[in-house]
């Protein structure tokens, strides 16, 4: 378990582990507490699908990387077992940022939700998330 009280190098270092996200997507850690995560990637060429557009499973990742953060700070270790993912609009700017919040915290199970946006506070999109603590 990661302890709700840890500084915030501390939280990017042991989450720096998943590796896809911070490695191949430029995922960073900007705010970590329990229920709540912020984090961003600057968009590059690599995150650009064939039309050009940012593609959708790079703005899932950023998506899924602050769900993360945000149910295994002070909780057992949790996964998530259902995701949805709504797309509202395309990419403007040149950095992503997803808020991700508790909508209820449980023993075993945690409902969160995600928005996406850019630094031009374009919606990009919402992701709501259940997901399993395990014991």
């Amino acid at each position: 378990m990661i302890d709700e009280s840890c500084p915030i190098e501390e939280v990017r270092t042991y989450f720096a582990n998943d590796r896809f996200a911070t490695e191949a997507c430029g995922c960073r850690v900007l705010e970590a507490s329990r229920g709540h995560a912020v984090c961003a990637f600057d968009v590059e060429p690599v995150h650009r699908n064939a039309h050009g557009r940012v593609m959708g499973g790079a703005i899932f990742t950023l998506a899924d990387f602050s769900l993360a953060i945000a149910c295994n700070i002070g909780e057992n270790p949790t996964v998530s077992v259902s995701n949805t993912i709504e797309y509202l609009s395309a990419v403007r700017g040149n950095t992503l940022i997803a808020t991700c919040d508790a909508n209820k915290s449980g023993r075993s199970l945690g409902f969160y939700t995600v928005t996406v946006r850019d630094e031009l506070d374009t919606p990009v999109a919402r992701m709501t998330a259940t997901c399993f603590r395990r014991a």
